[in-house]
């Protein structure tokens, strides 16, 4: 299957770091005199790493703090703990109003019909960020890099006149790209960029986010729910679980052999188109409900529906660990560790020539990826 590898990133070249990030929204009782009765622990200590070129795909249940993560980074929610260090400058403490590391990173969210003005014209809505910066010169030079972001997604110079209305949700996304990439940044996070599209047009967003990051050599956190698309665009897998992050790995060796009973458990849940192969699988149907993000359980956040939970692991949490295969896990079933946090070697499979995700490899990754169909430019 074609899909990243470890080449198209730079290896040891870091360019974001979060340690600890803690992001808690506090819950108030009362009318005229509000007191402070606990706290929605959103995010609760949550620390990764990206590469320049590389992809870090961020899975998980909803409602376990994936987008209140991607927020937080592009510091567009306030953070409550740990710190974001971008290109080696902490920003966690900067305005967020200042535009000082606006340019380095972007965002691509999920809804395309959502996310575009639907009363400004496609050259307003992606020109806006030059504007915003004073990026340019005169009316022409605007209208030729407009051109020129369309043109790197694959939409027409002309449909720079249209309104968001006149596009299908494949067209949409791509304008959307576009905006992102309008101020060259070095990190885009995309938010489920692909649920809110069909199924025939979902291939095709990702392919030209993959071609993309291998001409302007991009940084992305991927966000999703889907693991057949995280599979294939992402060279490393985050798990988080309840505001915590619970496994970080290789791609191919979470997939191969997740380490954690939720991301397990996770794995499991994902169809196989071998009619023969899923008959025979072994499924991992986990217990009870997810415990509020208010009221967490101590100790392990998973213990309660883990089937595999030690007295221990309603005690202690247990932290995130690198262990002796370089694979950082969050359980007391893994407990043998070579250090604190961090850092997995990375063994990818080659790039293809082009990054393009095949019809075939679609259909091996699973429904949410098939069908490659080419949508009109026009």
């Amino acid at each position: 299957m074609n899909s990243p590898s470890s080449d198209h990133a730079e290896r040891g070249n870091e360019l974001l770091r979060v340690e600890d990030l803690k992001v808690h929204f506090p819950v108030t009782k009362g009318v005229l005199f509000k007191r402070n009765i606990g706290a929605v622990k959103a995010v609760d200590g949550v620390s990764f790493t990206i590469d320049r070129g590389e992809t870090l795909g961020l899975v998980g249940e909803s409602g376990c703090g994936k987008s209140t993560t991607s927020l937080a980074v592009l510091r567009m929610q306030p953070v409550t703990a740990g710190r974001i260090v971008f290109e080696g400058i902490d920003i966690t403490a900067q305005d967020r109003s200042s535009g000082t590391f606006r340019r380095g990173m972007q965002m691509v969210y999920q809804d395309p019909y959502g996310s575009l003005d639907p009363r400004m014209r496609v050259r307003d809505i992606v020109g806006e960020p030059l504007t915003v910066h004073g990026i340019g010169g005169g009316r022409a030079e605007y209208d030729e890099r407009v051109a020129a972001l369309l043109a790197t997604v694959g939409l027409l110079p002309a449909m720079a006149e249209r309104y968001p209305h006149e596009f299908s949700g494949g067209q949409r996304q791509r304008i959307a790209i576009a905006r992102a990439l309008a101020l060259e940044p070095s990190l885009v996070i995309c938010d489920e960029p692909v649920s809110a599209l069909d199924v025939s047009i979902q291939a095709q967003v990702i392919n030209v986010l993959m071609e993309l990051q291998q001409r302007l050599k991009l940084s992305y956190l991927f966000v999703a729910h889907d693991l057949a698309v995280v599979r294939h665009i992402s060279h490393r897998v985050a798990v988080m679980y309840l505001g915590r992050v619970v496994e970080i790995a290789d791609r191919d060796a979470l997939f191969r052999e997740p380490l954690h009973p939720y991301t397990q458990a996770l794995l499991s849940a994902v169809p196989v188109a071998d009619p023969a192969a899923e008959k025979q699988r072994a499924r991992q149907v986990l217990r009870g409900e997810v415990p509020s993000a208010m009221r967490p359980p101590g100790g392990c956040h998973f213990h309660p529906r883990c089937p595999h939970a030690m007295p221990v692991c309603s005690e202690q949490s247990p932290p995130l660990v690198t262990l002796d295969n370089g694979r950082a896990v969050a359980c007391h079933l893994h407990g043998k560790t070579t250090s604190p946090i961090r850092e997995v070697e990375r063994g990818h499979e080659p790039v293809p020539a082009h990054g393009r995700m095949p019809r075939e490899a679609a259909g091996h990754a699973g429904p949410a990826v098939a069908g490659a169909a080419g949508e009109a430019a026009a």
